[in-house]
């Protein structure tokens, strides 16, 4: 490889080291060409595979300050650069590795820091991102609507705590007006009988007879004036 061929494929690696969320080192020795399509196809768009030589590898992970073993680069190499969710890379490069042998799983790096074959496939074990926050979805879904729940009970017992204080409110006003009504209506109806009562029917033939009893009674001095001294 001439000398800025090198220097552009330092280039290139050196950023996809510094741009890659984990790195994945592999030995793809027996894989035929149709199978690494088909690997490709299984990482997605997010994770660039890529055939390396492994000097120019070792020398873009020290320009990116990335730390890999020398042992990991023996034998012909392929870097999976991962630029979405590790896991879902993760388990992809093991169910393929499942079907494909030949395709072996040596090391990599995640979170900038080194880990082993065992590391990654326990990675390739959690669950992804996506479905955690499905779950977490779910969660939040189950709590929203407790609150909900919550909230109209709250609203219920409130709603019936001040129709009760408009009831005790209102009560004795209501008594207040059938009270004044029903004495109005005692008063009405008394009245008139009373009126007759105190006035009798015989009050006219007394008035006539003490009129009679007046005028029959003359005072002893006019009898005296009246009839004449009889003289002889």
């Amino acid at each position: 490889m001439a000398r800025p061929d090198k220097e552009a494929a330092v280039a290139e690696l050196t950023e996809d080291f510094r741009s890659a969320n984990a790195t994945v080192l592999t030995e793809y020795r027996g894989l035929s060409v149709t199978s690494m399509k088909e690997l490709r196809r299984s990482l997605g768009a997010t994770t660039k595979y890529s055939v390396v030589k492994n000097t120019l590898t070792k020398i873009a992970a020290k320009n990116a300050g990335v730390e890999i073993d020398d042992a990991l680069l023996a034998g012909p190499s392929a870097l999976a650069f991962v630029k979405g969710d590790p896991i879902d890379a993760a388990k992809s490069l093991k169910n393929f590795a499942k079907e494909n042998p030949f395709l072996v799983i040596k090391g990599g790096i995640f979170e900038g820091k080194p880990v082993t074959t065992a590391e990654i496939m326990k990675l390739a074990d959690l669950e992804s991102r996506e479905v955690l926050l499905s779950k977490l979805a779910g969660a939040m879904k189950g709590s929203l609507a407790k609150a909900i729940r919550t909230i109209d009970a709250l609203r219920l017992k409130k709603e019936a705590a001040e129709g009760v204080q408009a009831v005790a409110e209102t009560s004795p006003a209501v008594v207040s007006e059938a009270t004044t009504t029903t004495d109005e209506a005692v008063v009405s109806e008394v009245a008139p009988i009373t009126d007759e009562a105190v006035v009798p029917d015989s009050v006219e033939p007394v008035s006539e007879a003490t009129t009679t009893t007046d005028e029959a009674v003359v005072p002893a001095e006019a009898v005296s004036e009246a009839t004449p001294e009889v003289t002889e």
